[in-house]
């Protein structure tokens, strides 16, 4: 079974028992918070994912390091995880949670990519047409490309609208290569 397979199913696990308990937004903030350990703790992730490291202390060490500022149920989550065997699936598993997180509350993250920083003015506007295009809540970041010379280029999932100026002039150059001339 692929790692991306098991670590939605315990997401979604994680998923359904906070809905239960009505904490779904304070797990979500809990994640995200455990998220940003692990992505800056490359030895904590080492030792997540060493199996000559026992059960026990991977335990031990995600205690010490979560017990009391993260909910108990993720701390008690997270003991399961080590217990089975998951503990180097541990950021997936999160990760996942937070992308399965968003598709239940509709929320689609896009990013929109410009010669210059937008204004934010420009990026809420862009943010609500984005919002009544596809209709549903969008959190819109920002990418700085001087390359593109003037406009910008907007990816929500896997649709891109492109309304650069260098992405005009490629099409120009496109067209006038087949037109020969």
């Amino acid at each position: 079974m692929s790692i991306f397979t098991v670590a939605s199913r315990y997401a979604k696990s994680l998923i359904d028992l906070a809905q239960e308990q009505n904490s779904l937004e304070a797990v979500k903030q809990d994640i995200e918070a455990v998220i940003v350990v692990l992505k800056s703790n490359s030895q904590l992730l080492a030792v997540l994912k060493n199996p000559i490291i026992s059960g026990d202390k991977k335990n031990q060490v995600l205690n010490a390091l979560f017990n009391g500022k993260i909910s108990p149920v993720i701390v008690s989550f997270f003991t399961i995880l080590v217990n089975k065997g998951r503990a180097a699936i541990l950021l997936d598993i999160a990760q996942e949670f937070v992308r399965e997180y968003n598709e239940v509350k509709g929320i689609v993250h896009a990013t929109v990519t410009s010669a210059a920083p937008l204004s934010e003015a420009n990026q809420t506007a862009l943010q609500k047409q984005i919002a009544a295009e596809i209709k549903a809540e969008v959190v819109l970041k920002n990418i700085v490309n001087p390359t593109l010379i003037g406009g910008f280029v907007v990816r929500v999932g896997d649709r891109q609208v492109d309304a650069s100026i260098a992405g005009k002039l490629n099409k120009l150059e496109k067209h006038f290569v087949n037109q020969g001339v």
